[in-house]
């Protein structure tokens, strides 16, 4: 009786830990692919996980916050999926490359248009973010999930220092610091041994070339070499005939 009452003891335990690791790992993320660097740009996924067994998520918000705003938030095509940009104006213009933006990006909503996420799936919508702020080590995206059953689930809470996590979490993009080794774009910037690197890569080719020129002329002088040595084989051949036939007469 006590091994019973252990047994399901036990399997209630572990059952809970399932189901609530599952829950703490299904929450609506943004994930850098990879690094999202201040002052930079960079390229997210968000990551939308169905929390639902019997309902299938039909339509995905993500909200930009205005205090950091980015004047470029481009979608990438999802098949399957509809995208719709919103932008909003801005009371503090921003400077970008010279010029001044008095609109960024606020929102951008996929609704399903012949595709859904399904239980047990997930889905992720790609976007390409920048100029990213750098007055701030994190951007808060807010998101709201939609089902096809009519439930809404407002992944909009900001965790608070100290606090547990909330219920439903607030998407979050990390920040780095920005590096000098890359340019605004993202990509590296050349490094101070790049001429060096390519002078010594042209002088390797230029003693290759000569090396190669060097065997191709040892390879003709041997060639020629032996052709005179078969001449003077041959010739040595024919004399000594020769001298053999006055001999004998």
């Amino acid at each position: 009786m006590n091994v019973s009452r252990t047994v399901l003891a036990g399997g209630i335990a572990l059952s809970s830990v399932v189901l609530l690791s599952g829950t703490a790992f299904a929450h609506v993320s943004v994930q850098p692919q990879g690094e999202a660097a201040k002052g930079g740009y960079a390229t997210v996924n968000l990551k939308v996980p169905n929390e639902r067994d019997n309902a299938s998520t039909v339509k995905v918000e993500v909200n930009f916050p205005l205090d950091h705003p980015l004047a470029s938030v481009m979608p990438q095509p999802v098949p399957g999926w509809k995208a719709v940009v919103t932008k909003s104006k801005l009371d503090k213009p921003l400077e970008m490359h010279g010029k001044k933006i008095n609109e960024a990006v606020s929102k951008v909503t996929w609704t399903a248009d012949g595709s859904k996420i399904g239980p047990g799936e997930f889905q992720q919508f790609p976007l390409s973010l920048g100029q990213l702020p750098e007055d701030t080590d994190e951007l808060v995206l807010k998101a709201i999930q939609t089902y096809d059953n009519k439930e809404v689930v407002r992944w909009i809470e900001e965790q608070k220092e100290g606090a547990e996590e909330p219920e439903n979490p607030a998407p979050v993009l990390k920040l780095s610091a920005a590096s000098a080794d890359e340019d605004h774009h993202g990509g590296a910037a050349p490094s101070a041994s790049a001429g060096t690197d390519e002078k010594a890569g042209h002088d390797d080719k230029a003693d290759h070339e000569e090396t190669a020129a060097a065997s191709s002329a040892s390879d003709t002088t041997a060639r020629v070499l032996g052709v005179v040595g078969i001449l003077v084989g041959i010739a040595g051949v024919a004399f000594g005939l020769l001298a053999g036939r006055r001999r004998s007469a």
